[in-house]
């Protein structure tokens, strides 16, 4: 059992990924400077992608604590990594406020009062959408900060009351994101579309957000496993419980995909309608089915027998295809309220290169800074031996 600090990734995937970030931050200063209206909602969408990823960390813990779920112990370290990415997905998420007004329909429809024509507008003013960011990403951080500390303490004292505590800090965690995430989920991603509204918008987000998070976890886990760190620690019964989750919760994105689809094409009413409209028709038709592809039908087919679950290299394949989905995901949602069809060129392609980059550098520090394996974690015997 690694117990010990160690150099995740060689000096050549850290210059990689650093090379990354950097030309993707160049990417996207240019565009800010050259093609703001272009570049601002490729910041967004990869600004509320890290944050996904950070995210969906934090509620995997979260909910292993509170299941008192055994086999995850060893994973523990991989989603306390990329939760570790929280501080830096906030900072950039709250850059948006300097393009609230290329984003946002609410930021700029006035009437010659210069009040809001919205009639939402009481809600959607910039101090109080920044206002909520700002309150959501501080508790978000400080409560996933506190679990990291707490973690760090229990590999220092055995003691079961570090254990009891992160219990605790999980529960008020899950909580204060099931309020909060609903609302920052209308804030950012709904109000591109402000006329437009959907009671499960929410669910809908945070099934994505699981499971991207679930994808990032179990490709990190494949990948430390190959490479030595985690080489024994990780097997293939560990594998098999994250395949089956992650085949579980696409099903659950597809089941709240079809639910807000099937309702609105149903009830046929023009406010509601006209969002699917501009997504299945003309240039966007196609990512549009092939978005549901990305998510579930591809992780469904693939992912159903017990055999592909165990299988490191096909796994492995199945969650970089549901990431690059749920990119798409996020892309449909942002892009066709700002543009009139999608575009390829160098913004684009930059956005992505600059999160993955970060996000790699965030997670491997986080792991570098701690033993791999936690060393007092009560079920870390169960999870070491963990068989299915």
């Amino acid at each position: 059992m690694n117990a010990t600090k160690a150099r995740v990734l060689p000096q050549a995937w850290r210059a990689a990924s650093a090379l990354l970030a950097g030309a993707g931050a160049l990417g996207v200063g240019a565009g800010l400077v050259w093609a703001p209206a272009r570049t601002w909602p490729n910041l967004l969408l990869g600004d509320v992608y890290l944050l996904s990823l950070a995210l969906g960390g934090a509620v995997f813990l979260s909910m292993q604590y509170l299941s008192g779920a055994g086999w995850s112990a060893v994973l523990r370290r991989l989603a306390e990594a990329m939760m570790a990415g929280l501080p830096v997905a906030a900072v950039l998420l709250i850059s948006v406020v300097f393009g609230h007004r290329t984003l946002y329909p609410w930021a700029r429809t006035f009437n010659e009062a210069g009040t809001s024509t919205l009639a939402s507008s009481a809600y959607l003013t910039a101090p109080l959408i920044f206002g909520r960011m700002t309150a959501m990403l501080a508790l978000w951080t400080v409560l996933a900060r506190d679990l990291r500390r707490t973690s760090l303490r229990q590999d220092r004292d055995p003691a079961p009351a570090h254990h009891r505590r992160l219990v605790r800090i999980s529960a008020a965690f899950l909580v204060v994101f099931a309020v909060t995430f609903t609302l920052g989920s209308v804030d950012w991603l709904m109000s591109l579309s402000p006329r437009w509204s959907s009671t499960i918008f929410a669910i809908y987000v945070f099934a994505g957000l699981l499971v991207s998070g679930l994808a990032a976890l179990t490709l990190a886990a494949i990948v430390l496993s190959a490479s030595g760190p985690l080489f024994g620690v990780v097997r293939a019964a560990h594998l098999h419980d994250l395949g089956k989750l992650l085949f579980a919760f696409s099903t659950f994105w597809a089941y709240i995909w079809f639910s807000q689809y099937l309702l609105i094409w149903y009830s046929n009413l023009p406010d509601e309608a006209t969002y699917y409209v501009r997504r299945t028709s003309g240039p966007w038709a196609h990512l549009f089915v092939l978005n549901l592809v990305l998510n579930w039908v591809a992780p469904c087919v693939v992912l159903l027998p017990r055999a592909a679950k165990r299988s490191a290299r096909v796994l492995a394949a199945v969650c970089v295809v549901v990431l690059a989905g749920h990119w798409l995901d996020l892309y449909l949602l942002i892009m066709p309220e700002t543009r009139s069809g999608p575009q390829a060129g160098a913004i684009e392609s930059a956005v992505p290169l600059a999160c993955a980059g970060i996000f790699i550098m965030v997670m491997a520090r986080a792991l570098e800074q701690a033993p791999l394996v936690p060393v007092n974690d009560p079920y870390i015997d169960e999870s070491l031996n963990h068989e299915t």
